[in-house]
């Protein structure tokens, strides 16, 4: 299966088509990490605040729900094709809403994964809600679940604990929503910051581990990846996102010097001097 790109250190690889049928696909290799933004099924017509400017929350025809049967189906369907292609000792991270995070929690449940944590991202910079019906949405959830119940998983506790200043890091991670830094080839509808993966990526891998991302988007998973000393392989099926994760991968090279500064965790670990 020929990449639609890839990096001359093998370091980035990126597929274009469905995860469900290429991930099966992908050489064999060992597959550390799984992080997953698979559609929320949120996108209904509703609105939000982007910039100080009200905006359609609507993402694509592949973010709308198709039925709750429908939608579970889809979750099934591609967590247990990730599912066989990940380490014993690994884990997945699956983000979510109240949309979706449901069916992939009982997914996970039904497909044999443990869940160790709902972290909650809290932001600290959300959109304000128009409506005023309602509270203000300022969190999403990110699943952790580990492969085996019989097989440790990897988890790096003192590098949280010392990230966290000398305390047990907690499963409510304040952090900002993306920053204009990081869309500078274009935004993806549903792009996550650098520091929420990074973040995923030190606690639960190795360096030089493979991470997947199946729903790569603009690839903010590989750049995370290769920012901390890991490799990466994605699935995207949309092209102009696959586009825009090339364009990201030749802006790492010229900026990534500069983007560790800007990433907390990163900071904190050059500053201490704290090795992985």
């Amino acid at each position: 299966m020929k990449p639609y790109f890839q990096t001359a250190e093998g370091d980035f690889t990126l597929y274009g088509g469905d995860a469900r049928e290429l991930v099966p696909k992908i050489p064999a290799a060992r597959i550390g990490m799984i992080f997953a933004d698979p559609p929320y099924f949120l996108s209904n017509g509703g609105f939000s605040v982007q910039a100080g400017r009200r905006v359609c929350v609507d993402k694509g025809a592949w973010d709308r729900s198709r039925g709750l049967s429908a939608d579970s189906e889809f979750n099934y369907q591609w967590i247990r094709t990730c599912r066989e292609r990940l380490a014993d000792d690994g884990t997945i991270w699956v983000c979510g809403s109240f949309h979706n995070i449901f069916s992939v929690a009982a997914v996970l449940s039904e497909l044999d994964f443990r869940i160790l944590n709902a972290v909650t991202w809290q932001k600290t910079n959300p959109p304000p809600n128009l409506s005023c019906r309602m509270f203000t949405h300022s969190t999403e959830i990110v699943l952790w679940a580990r492969k085996s119940r019989h097989v440790p998983h990897v988890f790096n506790y003192d590098l949280m604990h010392r990230l966290a200043g000398g305390r047990q890091m907690t499963d409510v991670w304040r952090l900002p929503a993306i920053a204009p830094w990081e869309k500078t080839c274009g935004k993806h509808p549903t792009q996550k910051p650098l520091s929420l993966v990074v973040r995923a990526i030190l606690a639960s891998t190795r360096p030089g581990d493979l991470v997947l991302d199946p729903f790569a988007g603009s690839s903010t998973t590989g750049i995370a990846a290769n920012l901390t000393g890991r490799r990466f392989v994605g699935v995207e099926r949309e092209a102009a996102y696959l586009k825009m994760s090339v364009a990201r991968r030749a802006e790492y090279e010229r900026c990534r010097g500069e983007w560790r500064k800007r990433i907390p965790d990163l900071q904190t670990l050059v500053a201490y001097r704290i090795e992985e």
